[in-house]
């Protein structure tokens, strides 16, 4: 395996934790951390967190200072009774990320949609960080 050092920000204003520098796959459990993929346009940023079958209830989005973390825990029992014998099964599933938001962000009219299995997150941007069109400027 060969080791490469990543230079330089994907996207300007926007840090990453470990972002690709995180193995996908957990060697212990076999889990995978839900892919993300983050967008720019003129007006906001916008971040779609792929977990298929699970509930929005179970997401816990928080915003401290500019750090924006996205986490999701659950815990599920089974248990099944039949003649001699009692099977008792326990999953939790959960997983944690977090990115650094730029400083010209509206952090107050951050919105978020759980929908088809994609976690939607829409964070506007200040006017100010806002990009402006081009004009022509007339030299007399």
């Amino acid at each position: 395996m060969t080791l490469m050092k990543r230079t330089g920000d994907l996207m300007p204003g926007f840090f990453f934790d470990d972002f690709l520098g995180r193995d996908w796959f957990n060697q212990d459990t076999g889990a995978t951390m839900p892919a993300v993929n983050i967008s720019e346009d003129g007006e906001a940023y916008h971040v779609e967190l792929a977990a298929p079958g699970m509930n929005k209830k179970d997401f816990n989005v928080t915003l401290e200072d500019q750090k924006l973390t996205i986490a999701y825990e659950k815990e599920d029992k089974a248990e099944e009774k039949e003649s001699g014998y009692t099977k008792r099964e326990f999953n939790y599933t959960s997983f944690r990320r977090s990115f650094m938001l730029p400083k010209l962000v509206e952090h107050d009219k951050i919105r978020g949609e759980y929908k088809d299995g994609i976690l939607h997150l829409n964070i506007p941007k200040r006017e100010e960080a806002k990009k402006k069109p081009s004009r022509l400027i007339e030299i007399s």
